[in-house]
């Protein structure tokens, strides 16, 4: 499976982090650190393991940024 970050819509509200903690973190300033490696969108393959942490992360984003594709 694949996350998709849309770094654009992200606000750092870090829900995902409390929802995915494996899987998202913020950085010392508070920011997403997805965003050291991309600037408009993030894409990442995920674990089955990490599927339902996964789907929690998009599910409490207020901004819906994050989309999982099967």
């Amino acid at each position: 499976m694949k996350v998709e970050v849309d770094l654009k819509k992200c606000q750092d509200h870090g829900q995902c982090v409390y929802a995915a903690p494996d899987l998202f973190a913020l950085d010392d300033d508070g920011r997403l650190s997805l965003r050291s490696r991309a600037t408009d969108v993030y894409v990442a393959d995920v674990d089955e393991e990490s599927a339902e942490e996964l789907y929690e992360a998009a599910d409490v984003c207020p901004l819906q940024a994050i989309t999982v594709h099967e």
